[in-house]
């Protein structure tokens, strides 16, 4: 059972999404919130597997939020997707280097919500399609000082290449397809860059892929 905790300061909005998704046997709402404090101590009460936050909340907004809930090393293993009105709202990419791991705009398709719940809930990268290229640059056109082609060191040659391919939005199949492995060995690369990355899911290897200079916008 995938368990969700909703957190927007609009009851309507809230009242939407939970209907939508206690609907699905797999899917649990398990809390709401309508603060980003509420949100956070909803969250580290009731460990849910996915968090779906407004980013303009009161008391503490979804970023500020986000943020909080990825420096607590108990939540890792806790999804949060941004849910957000506008497509390029300013805050959508801070809110993914503080730990979000996707963001979906308000108005999409009621099916494409539950999928990405699932999506995130598995740790699969989930961005936009019709934003992704726009927000990546963005991210590229302002890069962390932190950040350089060093942070990949600690990378093999093919786990690289692994990473550049996980940065074009290729699932383990297709990454494999792609370099001649298996899913499960393409899916072995993908987990030991994590690790090795500090990263806590595929958005952000997709991140510091592009922080990092390994791939460019215009390559996606």
């Amino acid at each position: 059972m995938i368990r969700v905790v909703l957190a927007d300061d609009q009851q309507l909005v809230r009242a939407g999404f939970r209907a939508l998704l206690d609907h699905e046997p797999d899917i649990e709402v398990v809390g709401e919130a309508a603060t980003g404090k509420a949100a956070v101590a909803m969250v580290r009460r009731e460990r849910p597997d996915v968090v779906l936050m407004d980013i303009r909340m009161p008391d503490g907004d979804g970023l500020w939020a986000t943020d909080e809930l990825a420096r607590d090393p108990a939540l890792d293993d806790v999804h949060v997707v941004i849910v957000t009105t506008f497509e390029l709202d300013e805050y959508v990419a801070e809110a993914i280097r503080a730990g979000a791991s996707g963001f979906l705009v308000k108005d999409t398709e009621p099916v494409e919500l539950i999928r990405s719940v699932r999506v995130a809930a598995a740790g699969e990268a989930l961005l936009s399609p019709g934003v992704t290229k726009r927000l990546l640059a963005r991210l590229a056109s302002t890069p962390r000082p932190e950040v350089t082609a060093s942070v990949l060191e600690p990378l093999t040659d093919r786990e690289r290449e692994v990473l550049a391919l996980v940065a074009e939005g290729l699932s383990n199949t297709e990454i494999g397809a792609r370099l001649f492995m298996s899913p499960l060995t393409a899916k072995t690369h993908v987990s030991r860059i994590l690790s090795k990355l500090g990263a806590r899911d595929r958005v952000h290897l997709v991140v510091l892929a592009y922080e990092s200079g390994l791939v460019t916008p215009g390559g996606f």
